[in-house]
């Protein structure tokens, strides 16, 4: 049932995709289609983009030998102001050229304001919401693409946030605005607006609303997709009991890719599998290059503890099976090891669901990388530069930035958080993604976090409400990917509301060239 159910979606995206695509126009369908395919990621970009961020984080961040680099007031930050027919919107978001609005992640103490949205210089909102609120769009989209965050309170004068997914497609611009009421600008407004800027020859098709209206049978389809991801079944099956440091999965030679790759653990003892998962490592080589060495925790999105996890990509449930859906393609040849770093007697069965794969030019092999550290400072100096960033990963090289896991343990008696992200693109003076914190950063808000799982990752794990302890974060992105053609580097501040120290196991995940290397392993 679950191939069938693999087979008809992935036909109905392509059919779909096809008939609102014509000469490769971007559409809707199109990035719908994108959003639910496995394969979508693997190949750079036919027509090229750039992933930008605009957010809410402290305008007085300049640049790193200017002060206020750690700057923390990330509520009050916006592009401009417009007066607009007599009244005084905040512009949180503008763009010119083709481009998609691929995420929108927002937070408040208060939700009263009204947002709009304009759409290629038009002077007349498309969407107009009555509230700093996304879960108000005026038109239920269902919940994989309008995620409310744990801490919501519906009342309009509540604290509350969401993560919204649903793609926003533009031909010439888009720009984003809030007014609000009189006596609420003291209120911080929290957010992030991801986009793709597409090269300026691209043609797209701009949003909506009676678009959205007329394709509602392919949003609703397109949401239960990613609520249910299919599990590939197909192809060859490979299976192979690694038990031993010389064993290995040979999968079968010529143009092929892995379509899902299977771990069961056994003869262990179901009490040890924490320890054997954090402790062992699964390494897999394409055409003759390792392009995953990783531990198992982390390869599969669970972290320390292997807590459950239920995305679209990573599963990971209580009786030790681990799935992956990474589509895993390679040209010749392809081998995965285990190796059991713990000592503790496991056998570890691997499975592999292999199938033909046409192998192109732009086709990118997957990576998963590795990089953990303890001790790290914490500082709680927001306006100081006598602070320091911890290095997530560096990559130099061709590739697409999929998504990532943070598994710690947090040394400090309360949140360790607060500092930014900043993701450097190729040439980048000033980075692609100025963030506004690691909650943020993950789909979440208003730290502590408490666990949650969507289908592009959530908090697996938080042992305590103050933070303390053990924390795991996982998100993986689907049309929010970062494509990058020479240089993607990702640096974390480390703020937090009191000194300390933490310790952090990282593993991102990312297509790339054989040639692609990490910088800092």
């Amino acid at each position: 049932m679950k191939k069938i159910f693999y087979i008809l979606a992935s036909a109905l995206f392509t059919a779909c995709a096809a008939q609102s695509g014509h000469d490769g126009m971007i559409t809707m369908e199109t990035l719908l289609a994108e959003m639910t395919s496995y394969d979508a990621v693997v190949s750079y970009p036919k027509v090229p983009y750039k992933t930008l961020q605009t957010s809410s984080y402290d305008r007085r961040t300049v640049s790193p030998d200017k002060p206020f680099w750690f700057a923390n007031n990330d509520g009050f930050g916006y592009e401009r102001l417009d007066t607009v027919d007599g009244r005084i919107e905040k512009v949180l978001f503008e763009q010119d050229g083709p481009g998609a609005v691929t995420r929108i992640w927002m937070t408040t103490k208060d939700k009263r304001g009204t947002l709009r949205f304009y759409f290629d210089g038009s002077d007349n909102p498309e969407i107009t919401i009555a509230a700093y609120d996304m879960d108000r769009f005026p038109v239920a989209v269902g919940r994989p693409f309008s995620l409310t965050h744990t801490h919501y309170v519906r009342d309009i004068e509540g604290v509350g946030g969401n993560t919204f997914f649903l793609p926003l497609p533009y031909a010439e611009s888009c720009k984003i605005t809030l007014e609000e009421p009189v006596g609420a600008e003291d209120i911080p407004r929290y957010y992030q607006i991801t986009c793709r800027k597409y090269i300026p020859s691209a043609e797209v098709e701009t949003f909506s609303i009676r678009k959205v209206r007329e394709i509602m049978p392919l949003i609703e389809s397109a949401a239960g997709i990613l609520q249910n991801p299919p599990f590939f079944e197909g192809g060859t099956e490979c299976t192979r009991i690694l038990s031993d440091a010389g064993d290995c999965l040979e999968l079968p030679r010529g143009n092929k890719a892995v379509r899902t790759m299977v771990l069961a653990l056994s003869d262990c003892g179901k009490e040890r599998i924490p320890e054997i998962m954090m402790k062992s490592r699964i390494q897999v080589s394409f055409d003759g290059v390792v392009c995953v060495d990783c531990p198992l925790d982390c390869f599969f999105g669970t972290g320390t503890g292997t807590p459950e996890v239920s995305g679209w990509y990573l599963e990971a449930g209580p009786d030790g099976r681990f799935v992956s859906r990474w589509v895993m393609p390679y040209s010749d040849r392809a081998e995965i090891r285990i190796v059991n770093g713990g000592g503790i007697p496991c056998r570890f069965t691997v499975l592999c669901h292999v199938d033909d794969f046409e192998f192109g030019e732009n086709t990118l092999y997957f990576h998963a990388t590795y990089r953990e550290q303890e001790g790290i400072p914490v500082g709680n100096i927001y306006d100081s530069n006598d602070n320091t960033e911890w290095n997530f990963t560096d990559i130099r090289g061709k590739g697409i930035y999929c998504g990532d896991i943070l598994s710690l343990y947090n040394h400090c008696p309360v949140w360790y958080g607060e500092g930014d992200e900043k993701i450097w693109i190729d040439g980048d003076t000033f980075p692609s993604i100025m963030g506004t914190g690691t909650e943020d950063y993950y789909n979440c808000s208003w730290a502590p976090v408490v666990p949650f799982d969507t289908p592009f990752g959530g908090a697996p794990r938080a042992d305590e409400d103050s933070s303390h302890g053990y924390n795991t974060f996982m998100r993986t992105r689907n049309l929010d990917v970062m494509p990058f053609g020479e240089h993607l580097k990702f640096d974390l501040e480390m703020l937090g509301w009191e000194r300390g120290f933490v310790d952090y196991r990282a593993a991102a995940y990312w297509y790339g060239t054989l040639e692609s290397t990490i910088i800092n392993q």
